[in-house]
């Protein structure tokens, strides 16, 4: 049994990734970082989810689960960093989990991360093509169902404009990193731009007697879930989340940072602080607006406030720039999520050709496969079942990233490379990123925890029937006792 345990924590020298991801061209700047965080974490959601909150858990108060949310964030932020600088591997939580932890304890952080990007993939794109097809219809342009729905949704068979996205995306991508960041510097400008547009437009419709009572007495939601009160801004804190989780994939492409020890710090921790404060100013702005009720099933907040004050034409414009900057969260999760199937290709946990380079040294194979899948998800996986198993597995990730400082602390200035950034307060930060994470997943409901589950299960299969046999790390491991 002792055997068998060793086996599952063998660790990965640190070098080993260093060499293996040295072909990897570093061309990422700060300003690059930057613009692939905010663009990851200001998605779509910053124009839906603080009405949905608040007319669901929250109320006005909903700022407060932002905030909440925000600094667990922030705490597991500056985890990253720390990690993202003294390691700045491809694969990001999985590699540094791996060099830290083992072998399995890698695989499970890395396998859970996956989840995120292939679903967040096919569910930004179902999202655009939904917003793109919805600016259309007044132009007169119809979609036929068939081409428009997801298989057996609707009479749909294919979501054609998703599809058409996703791959013009990883067209984009699979041409350079540095082609797709300017792109991703433009549309991150043009979006945060909107945004501003909105809080300054929407001030001037600012009713005082909307924030009263800014926490809402609590009671219980006919659902069963929790409104008003502090439960029901601990409520809001899983739903908004969510939100926040995008700064991992600055991570995933470290090892493609100029000075990655300066650039990753900065990029991460500052592309988290510029969303956080756009989502509590689009927040504290809405509820302003309207009563908070009146965004309850509203699908389209943001819109729907501007038109009701009498701004039908800032609200077209801002929804279709929104339309526009839902590219920003395809590159940052097509480029992570490539960046992290490259990881297990390279180290033998799935077939090798995934892990190869091409002649730009370029992942191209795995980003091939990230395409495909969540073309697939998007065309047949209903969004519902979808969306339960984002935020189950990057929270696991996050718990292990945070847990994984105290390891590294004690390996730095030694095998690892002594960073220019370490996370405060230690040792009290870690643990705090690591219960303030747990405390986040206890409140998603069950259903996301059993959709964990069984995407846990399968990763453990690929694991025992594939991973543990073929890896690089494991196959090295039998050499050394072979040569004894």
């Amino acid at each position: 049994m002792s055997g068998f345990f060793k086996r599952l924590t063998l660790k990965e020298d640190p070098s080993i990734y260093e060499d293996k991801d040295s072909h990897l061209v570093r061309v990422l700047t700060v300003k690059d970082f930057l613009a692939l965080g905010v663009g990851t974490i200001v998605s779509t959601s910053i124009f839906t989810l603080p009405g949905v909150v608040a007319a669901q858990h929250t109320g006005p108060s909903v700022v407060f689960s932002f905030i909440i949310a925000a600094i667990v964030a922030g705490l597991v932020a500056f985890a990253y960093a720390e990690m993202a600088a003294a390691m700045p591997f491809a694969g990001s939580a999985y590699s540094w989990i791996n060099v830290m932890f083992g072998e399995f304890f890698g695989w499970v952080a890395g396998w859970a991360l996956l989840a995120e990007y292939f679903i967040a993939l096919a569910f930004v794109g179902s999202g655009l093509s939904a917003n793109f097809r919805g600016l259309m219809e007044p132009l007169g342009v119809h979609f036929p169902n068939a081409i428009a729905n997801t298989l057996g949704s609707n009479g749909g068979v294919l979501d054609l404009v998703a599809v058409v996205v996703i791959a013009a995306v990883a067209w984009l991508l699979s041409r350079g990193v540095s082609g797709a960041a300017r792109v991703e510097n433009l549309l991150v400008i043009l979006k945060v731009l909107a945004i501003l547009a909105f809080i300054v437009v929407g001030l001037t419709a600012i009713h005082v007697e909307n924030y009263f009572p800014f926490i809402p007495k609590y009671k219980l939601n006919s659902d069963g879930t929790a409104f008003g009160g502090w439960q029901g801004i601990y409520a809001g804190v899983s739903m908004i989340f969510l939100s926040y989780i995008g700064f991992d994939s600055i991570a995933a492409n470290s090892a493609e940072a100029k000075d990655p020890g300066k650039t990753m710090p900065r990029g991460i921790l500052g592309s988290l602080v510029i969303a956080v404060s756009l989502f509590i100013a689009v927040a504290l702005v809405l509820v302003g607006m309207f009563k908070y009720s009146s965004y309850l099933n509203n699908a389209e907040p943001v819109g729907w406030a501007l038109r009701q004050a009498g701004h039908p034409v800032v609200a077209s414009v801002i929804q279709a720039i929104a339309v526009i900057g839902m590219f920003t969260a395809l590159i940052g999760m097509m480029l992570a999520g490539s960046r992290l199937i490259y990881s297990f290709g390279r180290d033998g946990m799935l077939p090798k050709w995934l892990g190869k380079l091409n002649d730009k040294n370029l992942p191209n194979n795995a980003l091939l496969v990230l395409s495909i899948v969540g073309i697939i998800l998007g065309a047949v996986c209903p969004f519902a079942f979808l969306a339960q198993l984002i935020s189950a597995g990057t929270l696991i990730a996050f718990m292990f990233v945070s847990l994984g400082i105290y390891p590294l602390r004690h390996r730095e200035g030694k095998d690892i490379a002594d960073p220019d950034f370490k996370m405060p307060l230690y040792p009290i930060l870690p643990a705090l990123g690591f219960l303030g994470s747990l405390v986040v997943f206890w409140g998603l409901d069950i259903q996301a925890k059993l959709y964990a589950g069984g995407w846990f299960a399968i990763g453990l299969v690929i694991y025992f029937a594939y991973g543990i046999r073929h890896s690089t790390l494991g196959k090295k491991a039998k050499n050394r006792e072979k040569s004894k």
